[in-house]
């Protein structure tokens, strides 16, 4: 059984806040129609064309072709739950492919909305890391296919808001003291005013989950990718400010009991509950970080909230079970787990 993905294990710059970052090509072949007009032939010809790639990706790691179609639903389910591919892509698989690499932090999708996305996730706030690796892997492709690309308009894609450089950067943030607060809608809906936009836990169409919002960039014609990467980071810097001001205004004299109260109030549920979603887990979770990222509460292995916050997920834990779980069966499995997981790893009340 694979791992779970690096991205989401592993810690990086500012992750108290920020999960993490991704950046995204939209990139089609020249000639070629655009998946959701082309037909069967044109699309199994894409998929030939790009598998013929993956050798030439060798010197950044060890890559894997893998067609949907031979992906089991569950399979599918976990990639999407790692942001490895979208919800759609999981869906009607016929003729769509992913590329993963070991680390599974890279992601190439194949007859999604575009011919390709190449994707790169990194986990904290490592916008230039990610763009460079991301750009530097569209360079390897661009040496042996031939994009369709329009000298004024730029990179051409099926949607029009992606024509241009056809980069998509975001932040997966975590916001629980501001949406306290009651906060969030007041700095985040405005995003759009400066040419962001805000989406939930799974990108475009989703809901927000334990406090976890996605900070993208909505412009991508006009701009060259340095200047997106260092506009978004600009935001995200100011985000991070108002969350940490939140939470030192959480844990200011007078609120301090009542704070406290309440995150050891979601820690009790979770250390006591025979069943839960995973919607409300993870709205609990989210206090449980908080609570430790304050020194409120406090565990012998910071990496284990992390990885728990994805082996709660729907998919993940049927994986782990080795089989298809009813919802109900679920909801126990995983209120067991984290009840277990937060008995053995000895999780106690800070000073």
């Amino acid at each position: 059984m694979r791992e779970i993905s690096s991205w989401m294990k592993n810690t990086g710059p500012h992750s108290d806040i920020v999960l993490g970052t991704r950046c995204r090509l939209a990139r089609n072949l020249q000639g070629v129609p655009f998946p959701n007009v082309a037909n069967r032939e044109q699309l199994r010809d894409v998929l030939t064309r790009v598998e013929a790639m993956v050798r030439f990706l060798e010197p950044l790691g060890n890559f894997t072709y893998r067609e949907m179609a031979t992906m089991d639903t569950l399979d599918r389910q976990v990639l999407v739950e790692e942001h490895l591919v979208s919800p759609s892509h999981m869906e009607n698989p016929q003729h769509k492919a992913v590329i993963l690499n070991d680390e599974a932090n890279v992601s190439i999708m194949i007859n999604e909305e575009d011919h390709l996305r190449i994707q790169v996730l990194k986990p904290g706030l490592q916008l230039g890391e990610t763009w460079n690796l991301a750009t530097e892997i569209d360079d390897i492709f661009e040496q042996h296919l031939d994009y369709a690309f329009h000298l004024q308009s730029g990179y051409l894609t099926s949607c029009p808001t992606n024509v241009g450089t056809a980069l998509r950067a975001s932040v997966m943030l975590h916001l629980p003291a501001l949406r306290r607060l009651q906060k969030v809608q007041e700095i985040l809906g405005t995003v759009s005013k400066f040419g962001l936009i805000v989406r939930g836990l799974y990108g475009e169409g989703s809901d927000v989950w334990g406090n976890v919002f996605q900070l993208s960039n909505q412009i991508t014609l006009g701009h060259t990718e340095e200047e997106t990467i260092e506009h978004l980071s600009r935001f995200t810097g100011q985000i991070l400010h108002s969350e940490r001001h939140a939470r030192e205004y959480l844990l200011e004299e007078e609120r301090k009991l009542e704070t406290e109260d309440w995150l050891y109030r979601s820690y009790g549920v979770l250390t006591q509950a025979r069943s839960i979603t995973s919607r409300e887990a993870m709205e609990l979770l989210s206090d449980l970080k908080l609570g430790i990222d304050l020194g409120v509460i406090t565990e012998s292995d910071s990496e284990v909230l992390k990885q728990l916050l994805v082996q709660i997920r729907s998919a993940h834990l049927q994986r782990m079970m080795g089989q298809s779980l009813p919802v109900h069966e679920r909801d126990r499995l995983r209120a067991s787990l984290i009840r277990e997981t937060l008995k053995n790893n000895e999780f106690h009340s800070g000073k």
